[in-house]
């Protein structure tokens, strides 16, 4: 049996759209697509404050944010990049491109071809997201991408240093201190100065998450982005403080980011609740994370461990923090999340800055039909297919000219046709009956 202890008071629609920002964004998009650079000056003062004659920044300047970063931030950030291009490496070494004849004479293969050009948009507004960069620009790089540009904000009217000495060092071709729509704008359609891209990626607020939705078609994308999400799957194994501070770890993101518990233990829930009490007394996010706990937040009391799997696959959420004596068997059992954190010693936050996986992932329920950001994104597997003899040529060509003409289809049928008169010998015409050929 499942019952609540805590009850989320709102809901974020699955896949819905707020129809002003929908407006907002459209027109927004126009301006960018019709008025270039001028538009994009214009947009930058106005939501920015920020007025340049061109947004990219120069290498001096980039030289300059770079140097800038004390020896341990330096050294932070080479750690953090380290185990994301450690972890990409991997993925992309599994990626094979393969060929088999799968007849005599028939050779069908795919390749992995990196997209060719990528824009990778920070966010820097209430928390300037420096993973961002290593898990956008990175992962690009090591997938093989020719051209990478970025696009952040300015940080309090400034040039976001650190944001930008991150992009560097990850390998971006091109740097523009330039945020929200404008950006997203920008390198998507080009403008006089910007060249076009043929994917963006990255993480932003509901404007941007809404450009990258309206844009989706004209350019690629990496997923449709919602507030962020966590679960936290737990038994008695753990205490309500360690539960307690990974929901709140993650709900400081915004006010309207869920944070749910699915435990079969009810001490462990009166606890969590308790501790989240306490937290919120002093944690310096507390008016953000409380107001996502009181309004998203939920605590879901299960009988059994399988009752627990089901439910985590139900929310489908973004993170999924499991805290239980064999947290393996969730690995085994669970198919909708975004990202597994395993056991207690691991946390959402290792994941979202450092241990090397990524932290762009599905929300708003997209776990149940696809991962999160990864090498596999920047690639397109393409197919080609060789028939190397006269023989199979023929074969392949008598059945294909009956499957056209299956459906109708004449032309299909004589281009089959041509080929098992020419390779094959025989005599067939122009949109054969089927078992004429």
């Amino acid at each position: 049996m499942i019952r609540h202890i805590k009850t989320a008071k709102a809901s974020i629609e699955q896949g819905g759209t707020d129809s002003a920002v929908t407006r907002t964004v459209e027109a927004l998009l126009a301006k960018v697509r019709d008025g270039g650079d001028k538009a994009v000056r214009a947009l930058s003062v106005q939501f920015d404050g920020f007025d340049r004659e061109t947004y990219r920044l120069t290498k001096e300047e980039i030289a300059h944010c770079v140097n800038s970063l004390a020896p341990r931030e330096r050294e932070d950030l080479d750690f953090a990049q380290d185990q994301i291009r450690r972890f990409a490496e991997a993925q992309k070494a599994a990626l094979k491109d393969i060929e088999v004849e799968t007849l005599a004479g028939v050779v069908l293969g795919h390749k992995n071809v990196p997209i060719q050009n990528v824009g990778c948009y920070v966010p820097g507004g209430k928390y300037p997201l420096l993973a961002s960069a290593h898990m956008t620009v990175l992962t690009a790089r090591v997938a093989g991408c020719e051209r990478i540009i970025t696009c952040a904000p300015p940080f309090q009217g400034r040039i976001a240093e650190k944001i930008v000495a991150a992009q560097a060092l990850a390998g971006a071709d091109e740097i523009y201190c330039l945020g929200g729509v404008q950006a997203i704008a920008a390198m998507a359609y080009g403008t006089e100065t910007i060249e076009p891209v043929d994917m963006l990626a990255g993480p932003g607020n509901a404007y941007v998450a809404e450009a990258k939705r309206l844009l989706f078609g004209h350019v690629g994308i990496d997923l449709f982005a919602g507030p962020t999400e966590t679960l936290v799957i737990a038994d008695d194994s753990v205490d309500g403080e360690l539960v307690a501070t990974d929901l709140l770890g993650q709900a400081e993101h915004g006010v309207n980011s869920p944070a749910i518990l699915i435990t079969n233990s009810e001490k462990l829930a009166r606890d969590t609740l308790a501790e989240i009490e306490r937290l919120l007394q002093i944690l310096p996010t507390a008016a953000v994370a409380g107001k996502a706990w009181e309004d998203f937040g939920e605590i879901i009391l299960c009988d059994t461990v399988d009752e627990m799997v089901a439910e985590g696959d139900r929310v489908a959420s973004e993170h999924v923090q499991v805290m239980t004596r064999d947290p393996d068997y969730f690995l085994e059992k669970m198919k909708n999340y975004g990202a597994l954190f395993l056991g207690a010693r691991t946390n959402v936050a290792f994941g979202d800055k450092v241990i090397g996986t990524n932290h762009t992932l599905p929300t708003n329920k997209a776990a149940r039909y696809t991962g999160g950001l990864w090498v596999g994104k920047f690639l397109k597997t393409c197919t080609y297919q060789k028939v190397l003899t006269d023989e199979a040529s023929a074969l392949i060509g008598a059945y294909s000219s009956r499957l056209c003409l299956m459906e109708g289809f004449s032309g299909h049928a004589e281009q089959a046709n041509i080929r098992v008169r020419r390779y094959g010998g025989r005599n067939v015409g122009y949109a054969m009956p089927a078992d004429s050929v």
